[in-house]
């Protein structure tokens, strides 16, 4: 697969960006194009990466077209607008990997900078995929079952929906679940405030009976709470934007305070650190468990590409394993499968029908 990398979003662009490049190059079948100002990634080439072992070998690679270089000169960076920006800077990084992938040049776009230009430029070049109504972004967070992952979404790009939305949002997770994160049958639960049927606002209350009674072809298992999130019960738990993006960012803080607190008590005397150092090998596996660089980035579901929107401070590490997630969805044409489960889905209901009367799918789009 041939992947088009934003070498010039994220904080730590382009050093850590082009060498998580030339990683994925050097450990895949793939091949890494690198977006943008062909100076500086040049540059951050020259210098070694200290923490890569075995440090891959760049001028094999580029020689070889492994690893090839797409110049440009504009980027979007992350105080930029994003529409306004994705607009305006016609040739940026970001827009060249989505028109590449439009164009056929690359099969999936990969990129470690503004969320909301990446979303927006792949709504602007790729556009929709027919009967999608809105594109969702997809994360994927760890649980307490090692082999089973959680795919929450909407985390962000929409922050209002309606409740047809989540019925897409449902049949686009269970398919990247089945696709491309191995779950065979994977379990798809409505994030509410309580497991009851009647629990929730008025988005979960229409949305209730739409997923369990009008989407055919996934294994809805009704309401799930904020804590069943890290349980490992669930494999996609769809939401709103607004809800998704806080319960992402709460679990990002969490863990930061967990490992804070951790430290902390460890180097408090001399007998935890003892402790600690016959615990090494047992931390590092539980650190490698729990660490959300390894499930890929973001997938941003509904648009006709393979698009994978990863974190601003992403290292070398995560940028390779995104290339690697976008690889996959790819290879499986996971947009061509969302398209076809979209289409077969029944006409719902009139929203009278589900409860109480609220705003039209038509009115609200």
């Amino acid at each position: 697969m041939r992947i088009a990398l934003d070498a010039m979003g994220g904080d730590n662009a382009p050093y850590e960006i082009v060498w998580g490049g030339a990683v994925a190059a050097a450990t895949t079948e793939d091949t890494i194009i690198l977006v943008g100002d062909e100076a500086e990634i040049r540059k951050a080439l020259r210098h070694r990466h200290p923490k890569i072992r075995p440090l891959p070998d760049v001028e094999a690679l580029l020689g070889a077209g492994r690893l090839s270089i797409v110049h440009t000169d504009e980027s979007v960076a992350m105080e930029d607008a994003p529409a306004a920006a994705v607009r305006r800077k016609k040739n940026c990084s970001i827009n060249v990997c989505m028109r590449m992938v439009k164009e056929g040049q690359a099969d999936a776009a990969v990129s470690a900078g503004n969320s909301g230009a990446m979303a927006a430029s792949a709504l602007f070049i790729l556009g929709r995929i027919k009967g999608v109504a809105r594109p969702a972004i997809a994360t994927v967070l760890p649980t307490k079952d090692a082999g089973r992952p959680l795919l929450l979404l909407d985390a962000g790009a929409n922050t209002d929906c309606h409740h047809e939305w989540l019925r897409e949002f449902a049949v686009m997770g269970d398919i990247y679940s089945r696709l491309v994160l191995g779950r065979a049958e994977p379990e798809v639960g409505l994030m509410s405030i309580g497991t009851e049927d009647s629990k929730g606002n008025e988005l979960t209350k229409h949305a209730f009976p739409l997923l369990r009674d009008y989407t055919p072809g996934i294994r809805f298992r009704g309401n799930v709470e904020g804590h069943d999130v890290f349980e490992g019960k669930t494999d996609v738990i769809v939401c709103d934007g607004f809800v998704g993006n806080v319960i992402l960012k709460t679990s990002e803080s969490a863990a930061h305070a967990i490992s804070y607190w951790l430290k902390r008590v460890i180097m408090g005397n001399l007998f935890c650190k003892l402790v600690a150092l016959l615990l090494l090998p047992a931390l590092r596996k539980l650190r490698h468990q729990m660490d959300p660089e390894v499930y890929g980035g973001a997938p941003l579901l509904g648009v006709p590409g393979a698009v994978i929107i990863t974190h601003g401070s992403s290292t070398h590490k995560a940028i390779a394993y995104a290339c690697a997630a976008g690889s996959r969805a790819a290879a499986h044409n996971v947009s061509r499968e969302i398209a076809e489960r979209i289409a077969a889905l029944p006409e719902p209901p009139l929203d009278e029908e589900l409860g109480a009367p609220v705003e039209k799918a038509a009115e609200k789009r």
